[in-house]
């Protein structure tokens, strides 16, 4: 056996696991939820039909294929309250998602420039809040964003304010939630790739008369990008599909797609169009993925 076959046996071998994981508990069960989205509502337990059955035999399933239809598809493009909700959902995941990389692309960059015996305790700082339930800490941010709560003490004990200040059921409150549950997925990717960072060149940089502000944008960002598209992805998916926040801290005047998913889904109990809205959703998001995938590979033809 060759040094090739030696290597790459085993290799294939521990490929096979994820794959194995991925088509059981990703896969397979996205099929379910296409077929679901291609069924018709019904009041019966499932509610939809057809529901496939083994027992009616070859005739029984042909039957069963041709009753589905894209009829739930069609619904989503025919009303303005999916389309809005879609828009909002993608609005706010770009938004939060570029606060995030302005707030946690400071930190990370200074975190990449403490002593090596700093780093370790920065870092266990940043990933400390995942200690706590996240829905505890949402609940933290209702108290500290009420009527009474924390902020408007404080904001009227500076003088700041005069009256307390309308914070829940607003928008500004929504971003605030998500930009602290979200930050560490930001901070992290991007203090692993600037962490990596040789810092002789910004010393080469200087050496040859560029400011420190100029070597940031020319050197230091260039060599981040892939930390920023790492983190930004973090972000953006997660933030799309957001339920919780937006539930408990947003208004109810305009909802985003994870808030309409569970509308339907348990409240009109119209699991077809459920399905229908999140293989959209899953097909919105695969979006960013293949472009993130694009930029790599003609970063790996230009090197």
């Amino acid at each position: 056996m060759n040094a090739k076959r030696l290597f790459t046996a085993p290799a294939r071998r521990m490929a096979i696991p994820p794959y194995v994981w991925m088509l059981l508990f990703f896969l397979l069960p996205f099929a379910f939820v296409v077929k679901i989205s291609l069924s018709q509502t019904t009041l019966a337990q499932p509610p939809y039909l057809p529901v496939f059955g083994l027992a009616d035999g070859f005739a029984g399933l042909k039957d069963a294929f041709g009753a589905l239809s894209f009829d739930n598809f069609r619904s989503l493009l025919a009303d303005q309250l999916y389309i809005s909700s879609y828009l909002r959902s993608i609005i706010v995941a770009l938004t939060a998602t570029l606060l995030l990389l302005i707030i946690g692309y400071p930190i990370a960059y200074a975190m990449a420039r403490l002593p090596s015996r700093w780093q370790g305790i920065a870092m266990m700082l940043v990933i400390v809040p995942f200690w706590t339930s996240f829905l505890i800490r949402i609940y933290a941010w209702i108290n500290i964003l009420q009527h009474d709560g924390l902020l408007n003490q404080i904001l009227m004990t500076l003088h700041i304010v005069s009256a307390p200040v309308v914070w829940l059921s607003t928008d500004t409150a929504m971003y605030l939630g998500i930009v602290y549950s979200y930050l560490p997925f930001m901070i992290l990717p991007l203090y692993a790739t600037l962490a990596k960072a040789d810092p002789s060149l910004l010393e080469a940089a200087a050496d040859l008369g560029v400011s420190r502000f100029d070597a940031f944008w020319m050197v230091t960002v260039p060599l981040s990008w892939r930390g920023i598209f790492a983190g930004a992805l973090l972000c953006f998916i997660p933030i799309t599909g957001e339920f919780v926040i937006p539930d408990l801290l947003a208004g109810s005047e305009s909802m985003m797609i994870g808030q309409t998913l569970w509308l339907e889904f348990f409240t009109n109990k119209d699991w077809p169009l459920a399905s229908a809205l999140a293989v959209v959703l899953l097909a919105v998001l695969l979006v960013p993925l293949v472009v993130y995938d694009q930029v790599q590979r003609r970063q790996l033809e230009r090197r």
